[in-house]
């Protein structure tokens, strides 16, 4: 039962983590200031391309405003909490990051197509841990179905549920990169499946 004993350390964390530099960037500027956040690690795909592969990972710890970081980081601490105690500390850590970056370059390989083949421009400058967010949602849906259909008070159902309302809710604002969050939640259920090892006491 270690898993239910250990803390969500990995997971405070990334909060932590994501809550310092928010503070950092609004009390040396502005986060809801566009120009200063693709100056400080936000998402610009031509900087991407020209070999700033940083802002893969930077941007993931970005957010634009309060209300931007106070939402994900809400969901984080509640589905971040079942997924670390299932995977462990440093898998999760790892599947995270990589959920994370692999979100952000889904929306690079897009709008490089975009660019490449129908010359149409895309400029926007985008931030926040949505990518990898969804990701967990994702992995916990995932670990959920190699537990028969149920992990402690969560369902497959209430899961499924939660990620459907969650990417509903990102189609119905224009302001959201709604690609990453699908690749999240894709690119976090093949991971979870890779990462995953079900305990033995349930495996009994």
């Amino acid at each position: 039962m270690n898993n239910q004993r250990q803390r969500p350390y990995v997971t405070w964390g990334i909060i932590a983590a994501n809550i310092v530099y928010f503070l950092y960037l609004d009390f040396s500027g502005s986060s809801e200031d566009v120009m200063y956040m693709m100056e400080h690690g936000a998402m610009y795909v031509p900087y991407v391309l020209a070999g700033e592969y940083y802002r893969l990972l930077v941007s993931i710890f970005m957010h634009f405003g309060i209300a931007h970081l106070v939402n994900n980081m809400l969901v984080l601490f509640i589905l971040g909490d079942y997924l670390e105690r299932e995977m462990g500390a440093v898998r999760y850590l790892i599947f995270y990051l990589l959920c994370g970056i692999g979100a952000n370059l889904v929306s690079v390989g897009y709008t490089f197509l975009l660019e490449m083949q129908f010359g149409i421009p895309v400029t926007t400058v985008s931030a926040g841990a949505s990518g990898a967010i969804f990701g967990v949602a994702g992995g916990l849906f995932a670990v959920v179905i190699i537990n028969r259909g149920r992990l402690k008070d969560l369902s497959i159902r209430q899961v499924g549920l939660m990620v459907v309302l969650s990417l509903y809710l990102g189609f119905r604002s224009a302001e959201t990169d709604n690609l990453a969050h699908i690749a999240g939640v894709v690119i976090g259920f093949i991971l979870a499946a890779v990462f995953y090892r079900r305990p033995a006491y349930r495996n009994r």
